[in-house]
């Protein structure tokens, strides 16, 4: 279990490194680079480029390169939109963009392929539950991942908090803040305090060279791995082109566990674009200025950090289900209570509670979906995870691009109704793996040569 775990733990610092930089970008461009809504439209054209991204590229990558080198190279597209920060324009800006999204995917399959194997591997030399080990590695990733939310928020709110630059925001701008937004280019005096140049590239340096560390640090630590015997020679006889690679992530779709799980997973872009799109925005830059951006979604990332190794640790005991219950009962209080809820200063305390609260549903969606999908679709890994990129990258481009157009409070209706959709779908899938168990020995149960309960067994 040592070098397995060496390469997770690996895995996890990298990824830890490499959005430390992209994490803390991707809070503040809606507000630090809201001219013309620049900012959410770069994350809106990064998304729709995942999505095509998903539907070629990763089974191609792995195939050829290995999860470890395609790891690697994605992780420099990720690089390349920290450089294009550097004079943010549409003519920098669209082209990273584009470039992180063609990127992404790859990075997100590798990292899902190479996590979902070491845990099969280890679990047929243990003796164990392949599901109970994925979901600890999972659990393991997450937990470090979602740090990275707070080293770069705070790295952020440190430097950004250098500005001489101090703004009183009056009652009659605080009217534009929260739920029923004005639909403004700049939501108050605050919002258009930008920091000075030097604080930007500043920050700017910072997160170029961390991106940098990550990728020496998967080049030089993390072993290459493969799959199956009979996948390395089926890779050796045929090498798969892009339009098979295409056919493949469509096919994937015949599956009806796959379209009904398309729902939950858009909805990990939606609630995930909302709060790093909009409630970043118009709840805390409108009312209490870009400076404490960071510091709220340090509450986020500390929580779903937290949450992630628990979660992952716990999920053998509770089920998956009762999980996803926390989560949707979660996430639908925080929706209603801030339709609800009128932003202000003095409520300080208030804005540091959603982000937390947040964090605990995201943690549910990110580890128990992921999980889901590497044992739900085992035997066509790299087809299922891109397919997850896909929808949930469908779900960020959906969520940033009618950004600028909607009040926060339709977009709120929107989110709620997209997570009951969710439920129905995943409570539809839940049905169809139990109802196909009875009597019937799943790949699990065949894997680890002993009967599991419906509870246990995918």
């Amino acid at each position: 279990m040592e070098r397995n775990l060496k390469n997770v733990l690996v895995i996890s610092f990298g990824f830890l490194l490499l959005f430390t930089a992209y994490g803390g970008l991707q809070s503040l461009q809606s507000s630090l680079n809201s001219e013309e809504g620049l900012g959410v439209a770069s994350l809106s054209v990064l998304y729709a480029a995942l999505i095509l991204s998903s539907m070629f590229l990763p089974p191609i990558l792995i195939k050829k390169l290995g999860c470890k080198w395609t790891i690697a190279i994605s992780m420099c597209c990720y690089i390349a939109f920290s450089l294009g920060n550097f004079y943010a324009s549409w003519y920098t800006l669209m082209p990273t963009s584009v470039i992180l999204g063609l990127g992404g995917a790859p990075l997100w399959s590798a990292k899902c392929t190479y996590l979902t194997i070491a845990g099969t591997s280890y679990a047929e030399k243990a003796g164990k539950n392949a599901k109970d080990v994925i979901n600890q590695y999972f659990g393991v990733f997450f937990l470090v991942f979602q740090s990275s939310g707070i080293w770069g928020n705070l790295i952020s709110s440190l430097i950004l908090s250098q500005s001489s630059t101090k703004v009183e925001i009056s009652e009659e701008d605080l009217e534009c803040c929260g739920a029923y937004n004005c639909l403004t280019d700049t939501t108050n005096t605050t919002g258009s305090a930008k920091p000075s140049n030097s604080l930007i590239y500043t920050l700017l340096g910072v997160y170029s060279a961390s991106g940098v560390l990550a990728v020496l640090l998967v080049i030089i630590f993390l072993d290459q791995i493969k799959s199956d015997q009979a996948e390395t020679e089926k890779e050796k006889l045929e090498a798969p082109t892009f339009w098979s690679t295409f056919l493949a992530t469509l096919r994937h779709l015949k599956d009806k566990r796959q379209c009904l799980l398309i729902p939950l997973t858009m909805y990990s872009g939606f609630e995930q674009g909302f709060l790093s799109g909009d409630y970043t925005k118009v709840y805390v830059t409108c009312a209490l200025g870009i400076q404490y951006v960071g510091y709220v979604m340090i509450c986020f990332a500390a929580v779903n950090s937290l949450c992630s190794l628990l979660f992952g640790k716990i999920s053998q005991f509770t089920g998956r289900k009762l999980l996803f219950a926390l989560a949707t009962v979660t996430n639908t209080a925080c929706i209603i209570a801030l339709l609800l809820w009128k932003p202000h200063p003095r409520q300080l305390a208030v804005f540091f509670v959603f982000p937390a609260l947040w964090g605990l549903s995201d943690a549910v969606w990110q580890t128990q979906t992921n999980g889901l999908y590497g044992i739900l679709f085992e035997k066509h890994k790299e087809a299922a995870f891109a397919n997850y990129r896909l929808w949930e990258s469908l779900g960020f481009v959906i969520a940033f691009g009618y950004s600028t157009k909607l009040q926060a409070y339709i977009k709120m209706y929107i989110l709620l109704s997209v997570l009951i959709l969710s439920m129905v779908t995943y409570g539809a899938v839940e049905y169809l793996e139990a109802k196909s168990s009875p009597g019937t020995p799943t790949a699990t149960e065949k894997e680890n040569g002993r009967p599991c309960s419906q509870e246990t067994c995918m």
